[in-house]
């Protein structure tokens, strides 16, 4: 098992830290990522080392995401069958629930466990206003995006058996979104989530965490809130394309089925390059053919509850806002992770995925 700790201009505690770790879990490897830090901080890296941390490092600040796909992919490299507990360098999370984790992974199944086990604080007593609201936020987002619920959806406590890493080293992302995306893809990848309860700590009123509450909560929630504009395109030209040739025709059904025909084309070119980040021919056959099948049993689901609607009396401007609304969950699921789950391979086994693993490699890193 391996402590990966990603940590940006740390402070002093981040040496304490890994001389913890040490004592309390001899067997426990810690590699610690230097997101760029620059000359002022290589002290505090320096006794990191001689405590007995590996030290990677980036020669410019990349972002969270970027830290820890860099040490996802040193410890793949070096040790593909042992397991991941990443853990913050801000003092946010203590040695015991470092540890705690650690041994939940080993106890799931460290080689082949298909459980991350998440760290999760309670929000309650004197939290800093921005993690509250920002856990809130990102929290309720979660369980309308992903359709199970969280209670800490901004840990960054996690406990990654190694059957995960691989899928983790090719997921987009490349600064605080890149937690969110994880486990947003989760479930689509065939994987699930196990919450531990742990100390909620804040040093300095959380002086130390470079999470900006507004940019990086809009970073979270991007992957949510594209897909919902896209959504909103695709409604646009379905309605527009459906009152005119309805005004044209008079006839309802046929109206709505080649309404459907060009908001589809539209939503699937927009979803598979913009939402879900998917480039190239590789794939895009089975990703229509899905898609296809997808349209068509939501066209089935708009017709029977248009006709519904509209036989007993709604209007029809009515009767398709609320079809699209109920429809609107049902099909972000499916499209994230089953339609655009792109294949990867691990451990010579194809399996699919709820996110693009052939994006990007981790950035490079050098290593002391």
């Amino acid at each position: 098992m391996i402590a990966l700790i990603p940590s940006y201009e740390p402070a002093e505690h981040l040496p304490t830290l890994v001389t913890a770790l040490a004592a309390a879990d001899p067997g426990l490897g810690i590699v610690v990522v230097d997101d760029g830090s620059g000359p002022a901080y290589a002290s505090i890296f320096a006794r990191a080392a001689a405590a007995g941390a590996t030290i990677l490092r980036h020669d410019r600040n990349l972002g969270k995401g970027a830290a820890l796909k860099t040490g996802l992919a040193h410890v793949h490299g070096v040790a593909p069958s042992e397991g991941v507990v990443s853990a913050d360098a801000d003092g946010q999370h203590t040695c015991a629930d470092i540890v705690a984790v650690a041994d939940r992974v080993r106890a799931l199944g460290e080689r082949d466990g298909r459980t991350l086990v998440l760290g999760c604080r309670t929000f309650d007593g004197a939290v800093p206003l921005r993690s509250r609201l920002g856990n809130d936020i990102s929290r309720r987002l979660f369980r309308a995006a992903a359709g199970w619920p969280l209670s800490d959806t901004q840990t960054g406590l996690r406990g990654i058996p190694a059957a995960l890493v691989p899928w983790l080293i090719g997921l987009p992302g490349e600064r605080f979104e890149y937690e969110q995306r994880m486990l947003l893809g989760l479930h689509g990848a065939g994987f699930t989530a196990e919450e531990i309860p742990i100390a909620t700590v804040y040093l300095a009123g959380n002086e130390s965490s470079h999470f900006r509450p507004v940019l990086d909560s809009v970073r979270v929630t991007l992957p949510t809130l594209v897909f919902a504009a896209s959504s909103l395109l695709g409604f646009a030209v379905d309605t527009i394309a459906l009152f005119l040739l309805q005004a044209a025709t008079g006839a309802l059904v046929p109206s709505i089925i080649a309404a459907r025909l060009v908001s589809a084309s539209v939503n699937f070119f927009v979803n598979r390059r913009v939402v879900f980040l998917r480039r190239g021919r590789e794939g895009m056959w089975r990703q229509l053919c899905s898609y296809a099948l997808l349209a068509a049993v939501l066209l089935a689901s708009n017709i029977v509850w248009l006709s519904y609607l509209t036989g007993i009396g709604v209007p029809l401007w009515a009767a398709k806002l609320l079809t699209e609304i109920v429809l609107f969950c049902t099909s972000y699921r499916t499209q994230r992770s089953t339609v655009f789950a792109p294949t990867y391979r691990a451990g010579g086994i194809s399996r699919t995925a709820a996110a693009d693993s052939s994006s990007q490699a981790a950035p490079a890193a050098s290593k002391t």
